[in-house]
């Protein structure tokens, strides 16, 4: 944050504030890596599952319904974070929740499907209600021409932190194999020290970060549910008004398809397509996680003067190199150079596609508007890799030909993209805020 950084930040804000926003991305990052990219993953289809044919189709069932649950309760819990300014204290209880079950992943051994389909649904709902959390602080920490900037030192934060923990899993693997120890012993203790460092990681997060809304005037009769389900129909009555962050919303339903697809099945691709060890597929994403932070930093830095939308195209078009490279190899060489074009591209596609967001929300509303891109999001997640695990069951296991149908999903995505108009979009919600600070 060195340079321009402080002409970066909004009146107000100092840079340790947006240093403990960030170290939030740098905590998170950990469950993502290691619990759905990396280890637990491919654990759950190869131990737990003992294999089966239906062991991906399980993993990718069980995402899916943490991810209906998100559908449903994103839009409300964002109305009820902006009515009642509770942004930080609903963050600090997903926090908790993830944190407790992912140390409870440490239970689950082979055969106990249905106590690893539990723990994976709650701690997934409660790390993805965090994610939309933390990003609805973002506008209100960083001036409107540099949110992409901003947002960028978070994602490349937090690509840091998924590296950290995955190093420290990583030892221990290889310390564990060298013992002769089963992934039934050292897969649970890696759930641990995730856990441990998520909750550790996010301290200055609490010590630093303001929570700057202000409660807004709300009918005492309405219960919070209800107050909170009559806002959300307030934004989408208006939804007229917000064209571009609609058709954008539709992009990042397919894009992110395709992105979720290729996260949340990478240590299972590896492994029952390239015939990866545990301990080679650690040391794969380990490296993607340094290119995904190269990813999101340099793309964090041109964003704001390239454009959003040239951003994301362009990320869009590396992904879809991304998977014929993946279809096309046989051998590791290939393959690495796949997986690192993803990790560049990564880094790049999420930060921008929340910087937009953030351009397109009036004040007031930021974090029920992202809560509606929580929501678009995690619709992607179901989709996405529930379509890569319905392939390989039908198909008997022919992760190749699942992993080609991905690409399809960032196709769609370039063709939406198309339509958005960014200053059309930023109008509309300056035009919001101008509207609700002038009544009359």
């Amino acid at each position: 944050m060195a340079g321009n950084g402080r002409s970066a930040l909004a009146p107000g804000v100092a840079k340790r504030e947006v240093w403990g926003w960030a170290m939030y991305d740098f905590a998170n990052s950990g469950y993502t890596t290691v619990v759905i990219t990396a280890i637990f993953n491919a654990y759950f289809v190869s131990t737990v599952a003992a294999g089966a044919e239906w062991a991906t189709f399980a993993w990718t069932a069980a995402l899916s319904c943490s991810y209906a649950l998100i559908l449903l309760s994103a839009p409300v819990v964002g109305a009820y974070a902006d009515a009642h300014a509770a942004k930080k204290r609903l963050l600090a209880a997903t926090t908790l929740g993830c944190v407790v079950f992912t140390a409870g992943l440490a239970l689950v051994g082979p055969g106990e499907v249905a106590l690893g389909v539990v723990f994976i649904v709650a701690s997934n709902f409660f790390f993805s209600t965090g994610e939309n959390l933390i990003a609805a602080f973002l506008p209100e920490l960083a001036r409107g021409r540099s949110l992409g900037k901003v947002s960028g030192w978070g994602w490349s934060l937090g690509y840091l932190g998924g590296l950290l923990s995955l190093g420290l899993c990583l030892a221990y693997v290889t310390w564990a194999q060298g013992k002769g120890q089963p992934a039934a012993q050292f897969v649970p203790v890696t759930m641990l020290i995730t856990a441990g460092l998520f909750a550790l990681a996010s301290i200055p997060t609490f010590t630093f970060l303001r929570e700057r809304a202000v409660p807004q005037a709300h009918p005492p009769r309405l219960g919070a549910l209800r107050e909170a389900f009559s806002r959300l129909r307030q934004t989408l009555a208006h939804a007229r008004q917000y064209q571009d962050l609609r058709r954008f919303l539709v992009c990042t339903v397919f894009y992110q398809a395709g992105i979720q697809a290729v996260v949340t099945l990478a240590a299972i691709y590896a492994q029952e397509a390239m015939g990866f060890t545990t301990r080679q597929t650690i040391l794969l994403i380990l490296v993607v996680n340094v290119t995904a932070a190269a990813g999101a930093f340099l793309f964090g830095q041109v964003q704001d003067s390239l454009g959003h939308i040239r951003t994301i195209a362009l990320t869009l078009a590396g992904w879809l190199v991304m998977i014929l490279l993946a279809w096309m190899a046989r051998g590791p060489g290939l393959f690495w150079v796949a997986a690192n074009v993803a990790g560049l591209c990564l880094g790049a596609s999420q930060s921008a596609g929340r910087a937009l967001v953030g351009l397109f929300s009036p004040a007031g509303r930021r974090a029920e508007f992202f809560g509606l891109w929580g929501w678009a999001v995690k619709f992607s997640n179901i989709i996405g890799p529930l379509t890569y695990g319905i392939v390989t069951w039908a198909s008997r296991g022919d992760h190749r030909l699942a992993m080609l149908i991905t690409g399809g999903y960032f196709l769609a995505g370039l063709a939406i993209l198309a339509g958005v108009d960014v200053r059309r979009g930023r109008r509309a919600a300056l035009k919001r805020e101008a509207a609700a600070e002038n009544p009359l």
